[in-house]
């Protein structure tokens, strides 16, 4: 039986007992019915997993003790992707928690000429991104950046891709991305970035890429995007 796994933010290494905060001590008592005794593991975000035994089931402050702690493969390469988020709060949530599942290790607000929507509840989207992370068994917790100007973006190191609609030549994403490098991949908004956005990442060694035949929203261009860039990795992989 796999063990259950709990967010720890501010656990530190060579820490003998570890107090979950009270919406973790409920989850872990009440929902999950742990008791005193039990096994559990805990994960810091940056890639530790702690093992742990439950010394006091408090519902409001469960109490367990570090029993071993090991240091997780960092994921390589870092896929991040730019987006500019629309004014639909739900779908963007949505795009964040299916990024974290697919592997994206960073998200950027980018601010277009076009972007609808330029502030966001920080603390609630990194709750969603915990609770990804968390589903899907991961141990490094992506990084949500503040929003950025599409020109900072564009001065990010690594391979950098843009996906726009316009009717200029573009090869797909999976004929373009280079596998094993870190990827920066730029998502514009609702009604596209406009052409002088385009031209100016072109001259800054963006390259533009196609995510297939049909137009896609925002958000859904996001995870499309995200998919096939971990899939390019994934297939580099099995290669070596």
């Amino acid at each position: 039986m796999e063990l259950p796994v709990f967010y720890a933010k501010d656990l530190s290494s060579g820490q003998g007992f570890y107090t979950m905060d009270e919406p973790t001590s409920k989850y872990c008592i009440q929902v999950l019915r742990n008791e005193k005794g039990d096994k559990v593991l805990l994960a810091d975000g940056k890639g530790t997993r702690y093992e742990a035994v439950i010394t006091d089931d408090h519902r409001k402050k469960c109490v367990v003790q570090i029993s071993g702690e090991t240091a997780m493969p960092v994921p390589v390469p870092h896929l991040r992707i730019a987006i500019a988020f629309t004014k639909n709060t739900s779908r963007m949530e949505w795009f964040l928690e299916k990024a974290v599942e697919i592997g994206i290790g960073g998200i950027i607000p980018l601010l277009t000429q076009r972007t609808e929507k330029e502030k966001f509840k920080a603390e609630r989207l990194e709750n969603i991104l915990v609770s990804a992370m968390l589903q899907s068994k991961q141990w490094y917790l992506p990084v949500l950046t503040e929003p950025m100007p599409f020109d900072k973006a564009l001065a990010a190191a690594g391979q950098k891709l843009i996906a726009h609609c316009l009717p200029d030549e573009k090869q797909h994403l999976l004929d373009t991305m280079l596998p094993g490098k870190d990827t920066l991949l730029l998502i514009g908004p609702e009604g596209d970035f406009t052409p002088e956005e385009v031209t100016k990442a072109l001259e800054k060694g963006c390259l533009p890429v196609s995510l297939g035949d049909t137009r896609l929203r925002t958000e859904t261009a996001g995870v499309v995007g995200g998919t096939l860039m971990a899939a390019v990795n994934r297939a580099d992989t099995k290669l070596s």
